[in-house]
């Protein structure tokens, strides 16, 4: 696979959130207890566990702009909690999932209808390379399939 990197959301906007209460619309956070699957957290890229506080808020994607940019529901530990920095290595939060969407968009910030896939996170992989592969590839989102919420960009190395 060509080199990748999954992107968390920026530490300072995870910062801002925790420090404000606020997300990138200005709205109040929601606190909700980890209770059941899921509530994977955009940071640090991994799922919150049984009783962790985590914060639910509106996220400005920074890709993509123009037609298809849209802000996305996303949950934060409330706690701090690190960045997530591997490099060539798909994010836990999307194995985790169910069920994933893989959507490509070129230079223009234009979905590249020809290369969304759906699949279980844990067999992203080929999906992931395809997108990566295509030299019209400028920015990759993976979103959960269901609510179609944002679970990491993915750029090329």
């Amino acid at each position: 696979m060509a080199g990748f990197r999954c992107i968390a959301i920026p530490g300072a906007t995870a910062a801002r959130w925790r420090a404000t209460g606020r997300d990138d619309r200005c709205l109040a956070l929601h606190r909700r207890v980890v209770d059941g699957p899921g509530f994977p957290c955009r940071h640090c890229l991994r799922l919150g566990e049984a009783g962790e506080e985590m914060l639910l808020g509106s996220y400005a994607l920074p890709h993509p702009l123009g037609v298809y940019w849209t802000p996305s529901p996303i949950f934060l530990h409330a706690r701090e909690c690190e960045r997530f920095a591997a490099e060539e290595v798909v994010a836990p939060i999307v194995l985790a999932n169910p069920l994933v969407s893989v959507r490509s968009y070129d230079e223009a910030e234009l979905c590249l209808y020809d290369l969304g896939a759906v699949a279980p996170g844990a067999e992203v992989a080929p999906l992931l390379e395809r997108a990566l592969a295509d030299p019209r590839t400028r920015w990759v989102n993976i979103h959960t399939a269901r609510p179609g919420c944002l679970l990491t960009a993915v750029e090329k190395l």
